[in-house]
C-alpha cells in the first residue's frame, strides 16, 4: 500500500500548475494563409416547422466544424424553429467558424421535402442574414431540399386532413 507522500511526490507544485508555456497561441485551419484569403467551408442550413439545424463543414463535408440547433439556443418547445432561435444558433456557429480559420461560407439551404413540405421553415431566411451579419463571406447559395420525381402516398387520405 504506497504511502501517501509517494503518490503525490511526481505532482506540480501549484505555482506552475495553471500556467501554459509561453508558445505562440494555438491557431486553426489551413496554415500559411493571410488574413485577406478566403477560407472556405459549408453551411447546411436544415429548417423545418419544429426546429434549424446550422451546421457548417469542410467543402467535403465530411469534417464537421460547428453545429448548432435553434433547440440548444431556446428552452420552449415551441420557439426551437423561430427566426430568433435560428439568428441565435448561427451567431454562435459564425463565432466557432472564426475561431477555426473559416471566414467564407457556400450555403446550402433544405427543407424538410420528400413526400412532405419543400417549403423552409420560419428560420431558415433568418440564420442566412445572420451568417452575413456576423461578418462571413457567402459563396453559392444552393436549395438542396430532396425533390421526389414520384414519390410514395402522402399522409392523409384520399380527401385530405379533414379539420
Amino acid at each position: 500500500f504506497p504511502c501517501r507522500s509517494e503518490t503525490f511526490r511526481n505532482l506540480k507544485p501549484h505555482s506552475t500548475m495553471g500556467k501554459k508555456d509561453d508558445a505562440a497561441p494555438v491557431k486553426f485551419g489551413p496554415a500559411n494563409v493571410g488574413d485577406d484569403t478566403h477560407v472556405f467551408g459549408v453551411a447546411h442550413i436544415y429548417a423545418s416547422f419544429n426546429d434549424t439545424f446550422v451546421h457548417i463543414t469542410d467543402l467535403s463535408g465530411r469534417e464537421t466544424v460547428a453545429k448548432v440547433t435553434g433547440g440548444m439556443k431556446v428552452k420552449a418547445d415551441r420557439d426551437e424553429s423561430s427566426p430568433y432561435a435560428a439568428m441565435l444558433a448561427a451567431q454562435d456557429v459564425a463565432v466557432m467558424c472564426k475561431n477555426r480559420g473559416i471566414n467564407a461560407l457556400h450555403i446550402k439551404l433544405r427543407a424538410v421535402g420528400g413526400n412532405k413540405t419543400k417549403t423552409a421553415g420560419p428560420g431558415a431566411q433568418s440564420a442566412l442574414r445572420a451568417l452575413a451579419r456576423a461578418g462571413m463571406r457567402l459563396g453559392r447559395i444552393e436549395d438542396v431540399t430532396p425533390t421526389p420525381t414520384d414519390s410514395t402516398r402522402r399522409k392523409g387520405g384520399r380527401r385530405g386532413r379533414r379539420l
